[in-house]
C-alpha cells in the first residue's frame, strides 16, 4: 500500500474501532486510535504474515503488550481477513472470543496478553526461539508509555541488549498518559531514548501519526545489525476524535451514543 493508502485505511480503522466499543459499551478508545497508524502499517505493509495460515511456521510475530489496545488490533487483524468483521461487535459480549484482553481464541493472537509490563519479555522469547529455531522471523511488540513504568520491561531490556537481538522490534505508543493521568506527573519517563539508548537498543524517534515516518522506521529496524531496535512513537492519546485527544477521561470509557456520532462525524 502507498503512505495515501495506509492513511485512508487507518481513518476506516479508527471509525471501526469507535463503532465496536459504542456498540459493547465498554472498552479502550484513547491508547487504541493513538497506536492505530502504527499497527495499520505494521499489518498492511511492514508484517510478513498469512491471514489464511496463521500458524504459518516462518510469519513475523507481533505481540500488543497493552492487551486492552484490542479493539485496535481486533479491527485491523478482520481487515486483514483473519476472521469475519461482523465478528467485530461482539466486543467483550460473553461467549465472544473478542474479550477486553487479547488470548489465543483470536486467529492471529501468539500469546494472551493483559498484564502490563510483561511484553517485551514475551516478545524476547519469540525472538530467542527463532534462533533456536533456525528461522529467519521477526519480532515486534508494542508498548504503552505508562507500562514502561514497569521493572519488568527494564529487565527484558537489558536481555535482549545482551543477547543481541537484532530481530527483535519495540514499538512505544508514546501519547503520554495513563489510566490516572499523565506519565510525566505520575512517573517521568524522560529521557526516554537516552535510557534505552543506555540499556544497548538502537533507537528510532517518529511522530507516530506521519505514515512516511513510521513506514521509513520499520524499514530502518530491519536493517540494525547486533542489538535491538525500539520506535519511540509520539503520539496523541484519542488521535482523531477532539474530546478524546489528549485527555486520561477515555483511557478505558466507551463513548455513549451523542459521543458516538459526533467521533463518526469527526472521522469522516
Amino acid at each position: 500500500m502507498q503512505v495515501k493508502e495506509l492513511e485512508v485505511k487507518s481513518k476506516e480503522i479508527r471509525c471501526t474501532i469507535i463503532q465496536m466499543l459504542a456498540k459493547s459499551g465498554s472498552g479502550h478508545p484513547g491508547g487504541s486510535l493513538s497506536a492505530c497508524d502504527l499497527i495499520t502499517a505494521l499489518y498492511f505493509e511492514v508484517l510478513r504474515h498469512n491471514p489464511k495460515d496463521p500458524a504459518w511456521p516462518d510469519r513475523d510475530r507481533f505481540h500488543m503488550s497493552k492487551g486492552h489496545c484490542c479493539p485496535l488490533w481486533y479491527a485491523v487483524l478482520a481487515e486483514r481477513g483473519y476472521f469475519p468483521k461482523e465478528k467485530l461487535m461482539t466486543l467483550r459480549q460473553f461467549g465472544s472470543m473478542l474479550q477486553g484482553h487479547p488470548d489465543r481464541r483470536v486467529p492471529g493472537v501468539e500469546v494472551a496478553s493483559g498484564s502490563l509490563g510483561q511484553g517485551l519479555s514475551v516478545a524476547l522469547g519469540m525472538s530467542l526461539a527463532a534462533e533456536i529455531d533456525k528461522k529467519d522471523y521477526r519480532v515486534y511488540v508494542l508498548l504503552g508509555d505508562g507500562e514502561t513504568q514497569e521493572g519488568n520491561i527494564w529487565e527484558a531490556a537489558m536481555a535482549a541488549a545482551h543477547f543481541k537481538r537484532d530481530n527483535l522490534c519495540a514499538i512505544l505508543d508514546y501519547n503520554g498518559f495513563q489510566i490516572d493521568g499523565s506519565t510525566c506527573q505520575i512517573m517521568n519517563l524522560e529521557p526516554v531514548a537516552a535510557k534505552w539508548q543506555s540499556f544497548g537498543w538502537h533507537t528510532i524517534e517518529i511522530d507516530g501519526h506521519d505514515m512516511s515516518q513510521i513506514l521509513a522506521a520499520y524499514q530502518k529496524a530491519k536493517t540494525v545489525k547486533g542489538k535491538p531496535t525500539i520506535i519511540i512513537a509520539k503520539t496523541v492519546k484519542g488521535k482523531g476524535v477532539s474530546f478524546m485527544e489528549n485527555t486520561c477521561d477515555f483511557h478505558g470509557r466507551s463513548p455513549n451514543k451523542e459521543e458516538t456520532e459526533k467521533a463518526l462525524k469527526e472521522l469522516g
